[in-house]
């Protein structure tokens, strides 16, 4: 996958954004790393980075807040679609998020948007199953070694940047 169109598409609300003003900063087979900036003013973030765990559906995310200080990270569960003959990758929100505070404080929610779309069909069960056990893997991991594995590519990639 060479720099693909990155998309982001949401089940509720039905929508697909293409990620236009990202900034692809490192891709291979299992990541892609990324900076961003927020999609519509916030006074609560400005900025970002995220990597995109391809081959674990997942999407983790360290939101940064205007003063240049950890907001929090988001992880959200996903599912990827890439598509060679357009070089895109359409990011699908699976619902499913994790919020880890700078103090560590690990926080699941949307689980309520999860059902909804499942019970308005919007989510099958098959990606139903892959949202919970991806989830599952996500809070083990976290639970287990906090976010630091998981942001490991983005620290690598910000100190080969500078």
């Amino acid at each position: 996958m060479n720099h693909p169109i990155l998309y982001r598409k949401r089940l509720i609300p039905n929508e697909c954004i293409e990620l236009k003003d990202d900034i692809i900063l490192h891709i291979d087979d299992d990541i892609i790393v990324t900076s961003w900036q927020a999609l519509h003013k916030r006074s609560d973030i400005s900025t970002g980075y995220s990597i995109y765990y391809l081959k674990l559906g997942y999407k983790v995310s360290k939101f940064i807040q205007p003063d240049g200080s950890l907001r929090h990270w988001y992880c959200d569960i996903v599912d990827y679609k890439y598509n060679p003959e357009t070089n895109s990758l359409v990011t699908l929100d699976l619902l499913a998020d994790v919020i880890i505070k700078p103090d560590g404080f690990i926080k699941v929610v949307d689980l309520d948007e999860l059902e909804k779309a499942f019970d308005q069909g919007l989510l099958s069960s098959e990606l139903l199953k892959k949202s919970l056990l991806r989830l599952n893997r996500l809070l083990t991991e976290l639970y287990e070694n906090g976010i630091e594995n998981l942001s490991a590519p983005l620290l690598n990639v910000i100190n080969v940047s500078y």
